[in-house]
């Protein structure tokens, strides 16, 4: 088989959803995503391709894994149904950057704001998720080579998720609100 074959295989064996699997374009763009995080290109990928869960995700990274397409050092991460497959050096790396750096800009869509506006990345609820962030990854870089998600419990629930998938995905810009006031945004507002 070649490897675009392979890849093909992986994901119409592991990521069907109900009768339905990935087309062969879905199959190989999602594989090159894959391999652009592998390869440290960017830091993970957040999977939104079908209904498949972080075990069948999890399953077919394995394979990837086991077929030797894919370094073992990827991981599968469930975050509230939200499934990632992330580089833990790159993201770590990208994560410490922000902590030391400041070096991603976070814009503020309260819903009580007229307008979105800059926000302080290292203001007190933001530093503290972000910090919380750099340990679950030191954390997760212990389980190399992981046979299960791994699954962020409680702690997550706090997390406002649009921020930390920006933040994990490598936006350079990345949108807050305080999400135990409302889930709602000013958005909507801006012309």
């Amino acid at each position: 088989m070649s490897t675009q074959e392979l890849f093909v295989a992986a994901a119409r064996k592991h990521l069907s959803a109900g009768r339905k699997s990935l087309s062969v374009p879905q199959s190989l763009d999602l594989a090159a995503q894959v391999l652009a995080v592998d390869l440290g290109l960017k830091p993970a990928l957040l999977y939104d391709s079908n209904g498949a869960g972080a075990d069948q995700l999890q399953q077919y990274l394995s394979s990837l894994q086991c077929s030797q397409l894919v370094s073992k050092s990827l991981l599968t991460l469930d975050l509230n149904g939200n499934t990632l497959i992330f580089n833990p050096l790159t993201v770590r790396a990208k994560v410490e950057q922000i902590i030391h750096d400041n070096n991603v800009a976070v814009i503020d869509v309260c819903h009580s704001l007229e307008k979105p506006t800059i926000a302080d990345p290292l203001r007190g609820e933001l530093r503290s998720l972000t910090h919380d962030l750099l340990l679950l990854l030191k954390r997760l870089e212990q389980l190399n080579e992981a046979e299960k998600p791994c699954y962020v419990g409680e702690k997550s629930e706090e997390w406002n998720l649009c921020t930390v998938f920006g933040i994990l995905l490598g936006f350079p810009v990345t949108y807050w609100f305080d999400q135990t006031k409302s889930f709602e945004n000013c958005l909507s507002l801006t012309p």
